[in-house]
């Protein structure tokens, strides 16, 4: 009896993990971002949690293409 609740226990704080570490890999995999902002967002996600997350999705990326473009131009 209680090995099954061990394990149980074990398979629980696996499932935890594996759902706190989700956004991670996905902000890690994703092409919304890259460099610096990438590893900004993560930070944010270990940090502060899942909100990071949401604002993420829903801000993410931060500059948007015109102005990198410009900036990469040599316009200011």
């Amino acid at each position: 009896m209680e090995l099954i609740v061990g394990l149980f226990t074990a398979f629980g704080f696996l499932v935890a993990f594996l759902v706190w570490l989700l956004p991670i890999v996905l902000i890690g995999l994703s092409d919304r971002t890259s460099g610096g902002e990438k590893l900004a967002w993560i930070l944010a996600v270990i940090f502060i949690s899942w909100f990071a997350w949401i604002f993420y999705m829903l801000l993410a990326p931060l500059k948007s293409e015109f102005r990198r473009e410009r900036h990469y131009r040599g316009y200011r």
